[in-house]
Order: C-alpha cells, then sequence, then structure tokens
C-alpha cells in the first residue's frame, strides 16, 4: 500500500509539472505571436511613431526649443505688435507668440514636457498601486487567520474592494480639484491628485483578471509542486495580468494627459510660468477670434497626443488579447 501511494503522489506531481511546464510554453507562445500581430498592424507603428516623436521632443525641449519658453519679448524685440497684439507666425518667431510675447512653438514644446511628465508619473503611480490592491484582494480574497482560541476570516478582499467601490463612486474631477485647490496647485501636488484618483480604475481590472487566472489548473499545479501562495501570484499569476496592465496603463496615459489639461484650463493644475497646454488654452480664451491659434495649437497637441496614445494602446489590446492570439494561432497551424 506504501509503495502505491507513493507512486500515485509521484505521478500527481508529474502531472503537476507537465501542466505548469504546458502554460509556460503557452506564454512564450503567446508572447511571439503578439509581436507579429504588432508588426502587422499599421496602427501600432503610427500610434508608436508619433508617441516617439512626442517623447522625443520633451525629452529634447531645452535644445528643440528655439526660444526660453517662459521669456516675454516686448515690442522693441519684435515679440509684441505695436498695440500690445501677439505677433503671428513668421520668420523670427515659426507659430508666433502670445498675449505676453511668449514664443507659442517653445511653449508648446515644454509643454509636452509637462503633460508626458505628469502624465506618465502619475500613471505609473496609479498603475503600481492598483495592480498591488487588485492582486492582493483577488489572489488573498478573505482568509482564515487564528487570532487566539478563535479561527476568524480576515474581510481582507471585502475592505479593500469596498473602497475601491466608494472612491469609483466619488466625481473625480471634483476631487481633484477640492484637493488641488486646498494643498496648492504644483507639478508634485498634481501628480499625487491624478494618481490618487485614477488608480481605482486600475484595481478593478486586475482583481477581476486575478480572481480568473487563480481557477486555472496551472496554480493547481504550482501549488501541488509546494509553491508557496505569494511565489504562485509573483511566478504565475502575475506573469498574465501584466500584459492587461500594459495595455489599461497605456491608455491610462492619454486619459491622464487629458485630466492634467482639464485641471490646468481650471487653474488648478501646473502653476505658471511652466508651460502646460490646458493653460495655454486658457490664457487665450479671449483671443479665440482674433488669434484662434493661440487656443488652436495646444488643443492640436491635446488632440494628437491622446490619440497616439489610444492608437498605441488599441494596437496592443488587439495583440495581447489572449482569445485573438489563440485564434491567430489556430488559424496559422489550421487547427479548429
Amino acid at each position: 500500500m506504501r509503495w502505491q501511494r507513493a507512486g500515485s503522489e509521484h505521478n500527481a506531481a508529474l502531472r503537476a509539472a507537465t501542466v505548469a511546464s504546458t502554460t509556460e510554453v503557452e506564454l512564450r507562445a503567446d508572447r511571439n505571436t503578439a509581436w507579429r500581430r504588432l508588426r502587422r498592424d499599421p496602427w501600432f507603428w503610427i500610434g508608436g511613431g508619433f508617441v516617439g516623436l512626442i517623447l522625443l521632443a520633451a525629452a529634447l525641449a531645452p535644445i528643440v526649443a528655439p526660444y526660453d519658453p517662459t521669456f516675454g519679448y516686448r515690442v522693441r524685440d519684435g515679440g509684441l505688435m505695436p498695440n500690445g497684439d501677439p505677433v503671428g507666425p513668421g520668420s523670427q518667431f515659426l507659430l508666433g507668440t502670445d498675449r505676453l510675447g511668449r514664443d507659442v512653438l517653445s511653449r508648446l514644446i515644454h509643454g509636452a514636457r509637462t503633460s508626458l511628465t505628469v502624465g506618465l508619473a502619475a500613471n505609473v503611480v496609479a498603475t503600481l498601486f492598483g495592480s498591488a490592491v487588485g492582486a492582493t484582494a483577488g489572489f488573498v480574497g478573505n482568509p482564515r487567520a487564528r487570532i487566539g482560541p478563535l479561527r476568524v476570516r480576515l474581510p481582507v478582499e471585502t475592505l479593500l474592494m469596498r473602497l475601491t467601490d466608494v472612491l469609483l463612486s466619488l466625481p473625480a474631477l471634483l476631487i481633484a480639484i477640492a484637493l488641488a485647490a486646498v494643498v496648492g496647485p504644483s507639478l508634485g501636488v498634481v501628480i499625487f491628485v491624478i494618481a490618487a484618483i485614477l488608480w481605482t480604475t486600475t484595481a478593478r481590472i486586475v482583481y477581476g483578471r486575478v480572481l480568473d487566472i487563480k481557477r486555472r489548473d496551472f496554480i493547481e499545479a504550482a501549488e501541488a509542486l509546494g509553491a508557496s501562495p505569494w511565489r504562485s501570484l509573483l511566478r504565475h499569476v502575475l506573469p498574465h495580468v501584466a500584459p492587461l496592465v500594459v495595455v489599461y496603463a497605456t491608455l491610462g496615459i492619454a486619459a491622464t494627459i487629458l485630466f492634467e489639461a482639464t485641471l490646468s484650463y481650471l487653474g488648478v493644475g501646473v502653476p505658471p510660468p511652466t508651460p502646460s497646454w490646458g493653460a495655454m488654452i486658457a490664457e487665450h480664451t479671449s483671443f479665440y477670434a482674433s488669434q484662434p491659434r493661440l487656443v488652436l495649437l495646444p488643443g492640436l497637441a491635446i488632440v494628437i497626443t491622446i490619440l497616439a496614445f489610444n492608437l498605441l494602446g488599441d494596437a496592443l489590446r488587439d495583440a495581447l488579447d489572449p482569445q485573438l492570439a489563440h485564434a491567430d494561432m489556430r488559424a496559422r497551424t489550421g487547427r479548429t
């Protein structure tokens, strides 16, 4: 009987190892398939190309920008017309100047640095924190623990997800305006406010994905091989959640940039004289009839940047979608 029990345990371990190794092979195959899908998607190259150009312009803003974006040129310098109006596009200022005689092109380039700094930093913080909350709530659940002589259920999942639901129900823009108005506008405050508002969406998405993955056979196989819960989470669950997080993080950058532009337009975003596309629109609403470029150019910069990140995010979503990837693999192999 002892040798039969040992043989059955050995067979179970072999089956568990087979399931785990098969899952790792499928994961690597999905990644290769995703890259093939991305290479064939023209929207990936269009969106990625614009994103790369915007990132390059923001990184090289002090070199690329022809003038100091905060310096106002007067009438004697050619920055303003004799009546005090902004100068239109010309050889000295390619896109003209604003109401204070500052070069519009330089402010657009430096505004890209501001928007991308806020967008990337706030989105990284929101993605990391939201992923940690969602993964913990989904994988840990409501575990039982011994407290003295009693065994009680710890409401980890319930507390985390009900907190997320409460924050999701709050008006994000009003909360952001209130926080920024109380603390005071600054770049760090804007990043913190946006991250504190937007992490809830990532937490909800990761929570649902982890709930689905932790019921898969390869998780049971890893536990049968002696893997601890946290090792299963880090080695087997998170690699399957990572593509989804990457997709929504890319799409979230566009939402974060728009959120920052909205706060700057309302006067509670990045404080002047730091260039910001939203603040540039707000400063020149009175010139929309006489000098429409002062409103249209920063608005066009916001539209192009958001569209580029959305195209890139949509391409990543289509390439990393497991169902589409498996359908593409079956089509290539001739299986049904």
